[in-house]
């Protein structure tokens, strides 16, 4: 579906590397078919030591170079990136936005280039277990909606949906989720530490413990409350520590932290649209 087609990373990241290095690893395209862009040279000399690319300065030369042109910038600089890249996209080719909170709206005001696909991957993508919810403009082909699935495909699982609005749910449930889930790994370590386990220790516990429990959830097919259930016996101490977690509304703060991030994600997006009206 990639074979010989030309890639262009508008923004050379974090997650432009991950990408990257899953195309590039997994033999979908060929390091000389794909060009990265970046204000910082040193970084290009990077990507190119380390898998082959071709890196450049220029915006302009990258957007020439692409048949699908991925935007992963950051969000504060999107709107300064967007307008160089117009006249500078064949009418054939794809946008593929990985920017958070960025519409499709906005990018195709910034651009005259109605070809888009949106997606919210998240940081797993490094390591080829990313989650990534994407959507397509009509006018993306069936050929494009095939490429740019081909290509999240190579980050981890990906989920097309038809609504836009969704992007900005899987922004504050997937995308942000990593961070909720350090954050816990983070605080049970801290706990393991208090207990008296050196922290080396107390992480392999926690790293392991949390691994497990998800392949068992993987594997199941139960509902995580059943799971609980089957490590929880009455007067036990997972039922006691439980019990703490209710008492202190674990579940409530969770939910609220999710919808924080949620309204944040479409405040961003509704902040960008109102800068071009």
């Amino acid at each position: 579906m990639l074979q010989d087609t030309k890639l262009a990373f508008i923004g050379a990241g974090v997650m432009a590397e991950a990408m990257i290095k899953g195309l590039v690893t997994q033999g979908l395209v060929s390091p000389e078919h794909i060009i990265g862009s970046d204000p910082h040279l040193e970084r290009g000399q990077e990507l190119h030591v380390q898998y082959g690319i071709r890196f450049t300065a220029d915006n302009h030369e990258a957007a020439d170079f692409g048949e699908i042109v991925v935007l992963s910038v950051k969000p504060q600089v999107l709107s300064h990136v967007l307008p160089e890249l117009r006249g500078h996209l064949s009418r054939s080719s794809l946008i593929l936005s990985i920017v958070a909170g960025a519409r499709i709206s906005s990018i195709l005001f910034n651009t005259g280039h109605p070809a888009i696909v949106r997606c919210m991957p998240n940081t797993p993508a490094q390591v080829g277990k990313g989650m990534t919810v994407w959507t397509a403009t009509p006018k993306v082909s069936q050929k494009q909606r095939g490429q740019a699935q081909a290509m999240l495909g190579a980050l981890g699982d990906e989920l097309f949906v038809e609504d836009e609005s969704y992007l900005d749910m899987a922004t504050a449930l997937s995308g942000t989720g990593p961070a909720y889930v350090f954050l816990f790994m983070e605080a049970l370590i801290d706990a393991g530490v208090h207990m008296g386990f050196s922290r080396k220790v107390a992480e392999q516990l926690v790293l392991q413990t949390m691994e497990g429990s998800i392949e068992i959830a993987r594997q199941a097919n139960l509902h995580p409350a059943q799971l609980r259930n089957m490590v929880t016996s009455p007067g036990g101490t997972s039922a006691e520590a439980l019990y703490e977690l209710e008492k202190g509304a674990l579940r409530t703060i969770l939910s609220k932290a999710v919808w924080a991030a949620y309204r944040k994600s479409k405040y961003l997006g509704d902040l960008s649209e109102k800068e071009e009206a």
